[in-house]
């Protein structure tokens, strides 16, 4: 409530800040120091207190999800079509995680449901693998009962200007799958990836 009272009104006065969120002042003073020291808040010349560097970059990387999210649809539309299976779009998280930004679920009666907005590891995942810039010869990479058991993820990297921004991933449950319909699930992610990459004329336009 602090922060989002800086961010809203800011930049404001300790004492406006406190009166803002109805905390008292040395309270909201041991807050602001700690969210200052994280740069969620910073002190502008007067001593007020205003949206730090970190929020600011945090905003621009959710426009910039935002903006590859409306790139990807089409393509997380035509994965499903063509596979049947769920269709995800991960970026970078926070630390050594990725990040679910976007799906579009498979037609089967059996399938993977919404992860948007979760993290996994990208050590032992396909998407983190792709993210991490481990995509094999062939575009594509497979990883069996890596998050979850009994779970085939395939997933092809987003590239805009030279740098790996996204993954496009299916997560299969084994059973549905063999060797020949991953390698060929593999191909179709990695084209239209391409597709993705293809559509932004600036690598500015997203973040990783």
């Amino acid at each position: 409530m602090l922060l989002a009272a800086v961010c809203d009104e800011g930049p404001l006065t300790l004492a406006d800040a406190a009166r803002a969120v109805g905390l008292s002042a040395s309270t909201a003073l041991r807050l602001l120091r700690t969210l200052e020291a994280q740069e969620f808040v910073r002190r502008v010349d007067d001593g007020r207190y205003a949206a730090g560097a970190r929020m600011v970059q945090l905003g621009a990387r959710a426009l910039s999800n935002d903006a590859l999210v409306s790139l990807a649809e089409p393509a997380l539309a035509r994965v499903v079509a063509q596979t049947g299976e769920s269709s995800y779009l991960a970026v970078r998280g926070a630390g050594e995680t990725a990040l679910y930004i976007a799906i579009v679920e498979g037609t089967h009666s059996i399938r993977h449901t919404s992860w948007v907005g979760r993290t996994i590891p990208l050590d032992g995942s396909a998407a983190g693998a792709v993210l991490a810039g481990a995509t094999t010869a062939d575009g594509y990479v497979v990883v069996t009962q890596g998050v979850e058991d009994d779970v085939t993820a395939i997933a092809a990297p987003v590239v805009v200007g030279g740098r790996v921004v996204a993954s496009l991933s299916v997560v299969v449950p084994s059973y549905r799958t063999t060797e020949t319909k991953t390698a060929e699930f593999g191909r179709i992610l990695s084209a239209e990836s391409r597709t993705i990459g293809a559509s932004s004329p600036r690598e500015g336009d997203i973040a990783p």
